[in-house]
């Protein structure tokens, strides 16, 4: 019988150690379904209860391990008041307070301090004139046996910190020595512990960990996500792939119908483009560029290149908002050179989805525009030569895998109107080509940015008359849907009612809970402007393209992301007349809140706010789908981890040009168990969609 796999028992549930019997289901909402996740799981602090202190020498508010001698235990009189122990620490009186209504609660703290004993507590400590209290200690031990180093993990509601101690001392029981991945050489220079050695330091402390027992595991996490991505690039590189070549004709037309000639960085980002779709490999790049810098006029010409070669393109939007914006600007763009496009999405049913789904087989329908649906297993091309991915982020790996695999030889272009600081360029992309869209469109002016108290309503009521009054159009956007959803979020629906009554029929609602049909009519109708004012969640977020919009109000502005902030504050400004964007804060405001909400105030540098955003959020996983959360996945911080970066880099280039299928060495088949371990699986066929 083959052995076991070493690793397996880490990718087995929760529930199967039991140690985490009565609150698996805890531990998997605080960590993650497997007993990897547990591990993974790192303290935020540590408590150090080394220093077992005097009261005499502790000051209000200490967190303090206390030796004393118990005198009685005193019941409540009535319900209202709480269970004490009276005790002294030297010649200290100290009373500890249980606020714990049960039956068993008497019984038990009788058996935990009987008169006279010695015991040893922990916990926070209060002072009330010449007596200290402290309140459910965390600890009740017999002398010198409480634990002198306490991790404090993160928590989920029902799940106490000796629960997960208890359950990670399971999941270290199972944790095999693994075999090292790292550069010997870069082992020793930052003199750092072996993979599991470190998480036992980590999880299972017998004095606080330095930093650096951290910075093992994050570099880990980097270098993984490293290879990973280095794995992508060859695959796709070594795959062969087409020239695809046009004569310009159909570019030319639509152009003409456009109105104007690309912006410079337009026509460069379509130069480097090209060179991709003209050589005989397949084309894997990403066209980043801020909220309405044309993005969308470079991926139609690039599908035009490709339809002009006498193939098909596609591409692919996140909703069906998103993608129906884009067919409307296809239509009058590629339909002005002769060149149909269709949609393909959801809502797309009965004849005309079996039309579309003939049409695309027969290759008599060059262009689609579509959602989720293109994958579906029904769709086949007849000779789809290139992709593009919209909103990338949105999107799974084997997501964007499932729509390549729709053709032979398939280009890639992604594109995000997210900007990824430059630090991440590196991370999320690793040798991925990138374009990049840097200024506006000409004739579109700055968008002037104004943080504007809750009391002045009235004036921005007053300033939403004026301008409906010249025509202009507002976006008011909350960020829930109804009531109930936090107990003091603003919502959409109670506030679509509280204008309806100021500005009656001009008013229209759009959120996701809507029916497809419902939110479409909406937004139809703002951007006809038989409506005025559209309240809404951040469905406007992306694909939502009405020029005469000048007024966007985001309320609870504090509680939304930067780079959302940024995202909401592009769907105005995108004509000729002068836009505002006011932010409408909570009332009270804390220090970090007014920093972040001054960056969108003073800058439309959308990759400046995504530094920011990066310092402060995370970056996300770029091999996955999550984008809040820190790089790579779980462990990198941004801020301390960012120069490990091209460290990572440069290692993984090494290994990679050593061993390129990580079967040839004693590292590179160690790697195979550290991509496994930070979930990238080594399967080339799914990492080769981008």
């Amino acid at each position: 019988m083959p052995a076991q796999d070493p690793l397996a028992p880490l990718f087995d549930p929760i529930e199967s150690l039991p140690e985490a019997a009565g609150r698996a289901r805890h531990l998997a909402d605080a960590a993650g379904p497997r007993v990897l996740d547990l591990l993974l799981h790192l303290p935020e602090r540590y408590m150090d209860r080394s220093r077992v202190i005097r009261l005499a020498d502790a000051a209000d508010g200490d967190i303090a391990t206390v030796p004393l001698l118990v005198e009685e235990v005193i019941a409540p009189r009535n319900p209202s008041q709480p269970w004490v122990v009276k005790a002294s620490s030297e010649r200290a009186l100290l009373d500890l307070v249980y606020f714990l209504r049960a039956k068993w609660v008497g019984p038990w703290l009788h058996r935990a301090f009987p008169e006279g004993a010695a015991r040893t507590v922990s916990g926070r400590v209060r002072r009330y004139g010449a007596k200290w209290q402290m309140d459910a200690p965390e600890f009740v031990s017999p002398p010198d046996t409480i634990p002198v180093v306490q991790p404090v993990w993160p928590l989920v509601k029902g799940l106490g910190a000796r629960d997960v101690a208890k359950a990670m001392g399971g999941a270290l029981a199972r944790l095999p020595e693994m075999p090292e991945w790292q550069d010997p050489a870069h082992l020793r220079r930052r003199r750092w512990p072996g993979f599991s050695q470190a998480l036992r330091l980590l999880q299972a402390p017998v004095a606080v960990p330095p930093p650096e027992i951290t910075d093992r595991l994050a570099y880990d996490e980097l270098l993984a996500g490293q290879i990973a991505i280095g794995l992508v690039r060859r695959a796709v590189l070594e795959r062969p792939g087409r020239p695809l070549l046009g004569d310009g004709t159909l570019r030319a037309r639509a152009l003409a119908a456009f109105g104007h000639e690309p912006t410079d960085a337009q026509a460069h980002a379509l130069a480097e483009i090209d060179a991709d779709l003209a050589a005989p490999r397949r084309m894997l790049r990403l066209l980043q560029g801020d909220v309405g810098s044309g993005k969308t006029l470079v991926a139609l010409m690039a599908m035009l290149r490709a339809v002009e070669a006498g193939a098909q393109a596609a591409i692919m939007a996140p909703t069906e908002i998103l993608a129906r914006q884009h067919l409307r600007t296809f239509q009058r763009l590629a339909g002005a050179a002769g060149v149909e496009c269709a949609l393909l999405a959801g809502s797309v049913k009965g004849k005309e989805r079996s039309r579309v789904l003939r049409r695309l087989a027969d290759g008599s329908l060059p262009l689609v525009v579509g959602t989720h649906a293109l994958f579906q297993e029904g769709v086949q091309f007849r000779d789809l030569a290139l992709v593009v991915v919209d909103e990338q982020h949105r999107f799974g790996v084997a997501q964007r895998l499932m729509l390549t695999e729709k053709g032979t030889e398939t280009d890639v272009l992604v594109m995000t109107a997210t900007p990824i600081p430059r630090t991440l360029l590196l991370t999320q992309w690793g040798e991925m080509a990138v374009s990049r869209l840097e200024g506006r469109p000409a004739g579109r002016k700055p968008i002037v940015t104004r943080i504007v108290s809750r009391d002045r309503r009235e004036e921005v009521l007053a300033a939403l008359r004026r301008a409906f009054a010249k025509g202009d159009r507002a976006y008011w956007v909350v960020r829930a849907i109804e009531e109930g959803e936090a107990h003091d979020n603003v919502a959409a629906e109670t506030t679509f009612a509280s204008l309806k009554e100021v500005f009656g029929d001009k008013v229209r609602l759009a959120h996701g809970a809507q029916s497809l049909e419902v939110r479409e009519a909406a937004l139809s109708e703002f951007a006809a402007g038989t409506a005025q004012l559209l309240v809404a969640t951040t469905v406007v977020e992306v694909g939502v393209d009405v020029p005469e919009a000048t007024i966007m109000i985001i309320e609870q502005a504090e509680r939304f992301g930067l780079s959302a902030l940024h995202q909401l504050r592009g769907r105005v400004g995108r004509g000729s007349a002068q836009s505002y964007c006011l932010l409408l804060p909570s009332a009270e405001l804390l220090e970090g809140e007014k920093r972040r909400l001054s960056v969108i105030r003073d800058t439309e540098d959308g990759f400046l706010i995504a530094d920011a955003d990066l310092d402060q959020r995370g970056g996300g996983d770029a091999l996955g789908t999550r984008q809040a959360g820190q790089i790579g996945r779980r462990i990198a911080d941004p801020q301390r981890h960012g120069g490990l970066v091209r460290v990572a880099h440069q290692e993984a280039e090494l290994l990679l040009e050593k061993d390129p299928d990580l079967s040839r060495t004693d590292r590179g088949r160690a790697t195979r168990a550290l991509l496994a371990l930070f979930g990238h699986d080594l399967s080339l066929k799914p990492l080769a969609a981008g």
